[in-house]
């Protein structure tokens, strides 16, 4: 613990030590004796100061260093302390707050610190036990229960699979930087899952869950270490399937039946299908489940729907939102024509339309600066930086890697790109990165940005951590990324090849951002003339 600094150095007025004194003249350890002690004249030197058995701080110290060169410990009350209290005859002055206040001791000297534990030494290296003849389990598909454990009676550390596990954890820990109190939750865990583990058994994922999670030890950590043994079983519920019972719900089982087969063939893919993207697969239900409740009222089947059926679903939508409704039903229909599920597909020949993209316009300063103030997390400036200054998106900037950023070069690489880096994003990455070896010293995470999460793994924060901080703002992450790069068009001209070229852009994308800079540098131009 540092101390705070005093102003300059002076002398104590009670002990005459030289050091960073108190405004009101005292020494630390003055200050704290004269608290305790009543003013009275000292025995030995004769001034007015606070005492303790009659004798002055200055005289008390005095003695301790007679007690120390005779080898005797020096004790606040005895016969031994008042023959060295009696024995000064001179005072020897030293610095403030650097002498012992607890005496000469003639014990030995403790084996550990005062403070803190001994360092838990590293369990003995062990490999995968050899496979032996055992009981079997009378049922072997029932997980076992470990919320019975207990651990003072239960606990047994001479087993095989226990010091393997405790072996793997600690090499585990030391790679990925966990602290010492993950260590110790995790070795706590293994002893309650592996002290009677035996040969061709598993665990249980919910099993572990509902042992571990009442006593508030790391399940996810604990997962990690029974995941590199290959032990762990993860028969947890995942979250798609209630999410597709949630949207399925209320639709007539007929067209229920296929519309699951639909978009489990979307998110898992097929054997001409790439799977895909989990948000992709949530708009298209969301956009298609009203119209299915509307068509649950009338029908069983989907092979009952008719074209007339798709036009009318479609009437009271525009733009965009028509646009998308119906590339959502022709993939659906398309889906079950493939399969033989219906006879005839009902959206053929209905014309999509071509999409027209509204002019892109650029964000205005206040709500830049705004957006700027709110950056209250360590990393959200330089978050901000990589959004509008090197148009990076949020799923780039989540795969940053250590290695990617050259502070010597000043160079950084943003999705496989590389970027000359400005002051004002080598200042902030300076500043992040001081933050983070900090915040974090052991933590062994390859990515740029870290959390209280990602700091004990090796995988990137999560897109919701990347955006949380400007939820709610006018200009988000997305918005500042979409205005740099119009920016650019805008300075240097709606060159569609440029663009690709600084930022990687598609033909298309490219086309769209000169396009629009070229309809704004009109406008201007119009009324500059008109003016």
């Amino acid at each position: 613990m540092k101390h705070r600094v005093r102003g300059p150095a002076r002398t104590c007025v009670s002990c005459l030590s030289w050091g960073r004194i108190f405004g009101h003249g005292f020494c630390v350890a003055c200050y704290m004796f004269a608290r305790e002690y009543a003013v009275d004249q000292c025995a030995g030197c004769g001034r007015w100061e606070p005492v303790r058995s009659e004798y002055c701080r200055l005289c008390w110290a005095q003695a301790r260093v007679l007690a120390r060169e005779s080898g005797r410990p020096l004790h606040s009350t005895g016969a031994t302390a008042v023959r060295f209290l009696q024995q000064v005859r001179h005072h020897q002055l030293f610095f403030a707050d650097m002498q012992s206040t607890r005496g000469a001791s003639t014990s030995p000297p403790r084996k550990h610190p005062r403070r803190g534990r001994p360092r838990t030494p590293d369990p003995a290296p062990a490999g995968r036990p050899v496979t032996r003849w055992a009981q079997p389990v009378l049922f072997p598909g029932l997980p076992r229960d470990y919320t019975r454990f207990d651990e003072t009676m239960d606990a047994n550390p001479d087993n095989p699979w226990l010091r393997w596990g405790q072996h793997v954890a600690c090499q585990l820990a030391e790679r990925r930087g966990w602290p010492r109190r993950i260590r110790l939750d995790v070795e706590r865990s293994l002893i309650i899952l592996l002290s009677h583990h035996i040969d061709d058994d598993t665990v249980s994922y919910v099993a572990m869950f509902t042992a571990l999670r009442p006593l508030g030890l790391s399940c996810d950590r604990t997962a990690d270490v029974l995941n590199e043994m290959g032990l762990l079983v993860d028969d947890r519920r995942p979250a798609f399937e209630d999410w597709l019972e949630g949207k399925l719900d209320g639709i007539a089982p007929g067209i229920a039946r296929e519309t699951e087969t639909w978009l489990r063939n979307l998110r898992n893919g097929g054997p001409r299908t790439r799977p895909r993207d989990i948000h992709t697969v949530r708009q298209y239900a969301r956009a298609v489940r009203p119209i299915l409740l509307d068509w649950s009222a009338n029908y069983d089947h989907l092979r009952e729907v008719t074209r007339e059926n798709v036009l009318e679903a479609l009437a009271p939508l525009r733009g965009r939102d028509r646009q998308h409704t119906l590339i959502v039903l022709r993939s659906m229909f398309g889906f079950c024509k493939k399969n033989g599920v219906v006879f005839r597909n009902p959206t053929s020949r209905i014309r999509v339309g071509d999409r027209h993209s509204k002019n892109i316009q650029p964000l205005r300063d206040d709500q830049v600066q705004r957006t700027v103030a709110a950056a209250a997390r360590p990393a959200d400036r330089l978050i901000i930086a990589l959004a509008a200054i090197h148009a990076a998106r949020s799923g780039a900037i989540r795969a940053l890697r250590l290695d990617d950023v050259d502070l010597g070069d000043r160079r950084l690489i943003i999705a496989g790109r590389l970027r000359p880096l400005d002051d004002l994003t080598h200042k902030l990455l300076l500043d992040w990165l001081d933050y983070r070896r900090t915040r974090w010293p052991t933590t062994a995470n390859p990515h740029l940005l870290v959390n209280q999460m990602t700091a004990l793994k090796l995988g990137p924060v999560s897109g919701f951590w990347i955006k949380a901080g400007f939820r709610g703002q006018e200009a988000t992450l997305e918005r500042l990324r979409v205005d740099r790069q119009l920016e650019e068009a805008l300075t240097h001209g709606p060159d569609p090849l440029h663009l690709a070229v600084v930022f990687g852009l598609d033909e298309r994308t490219a086309i769209r951002y000169a396009a629009s800079a070229r309809q704004l540098l009109e406008t201007a131009i119009e009324c500059d003339t008109s003016g």
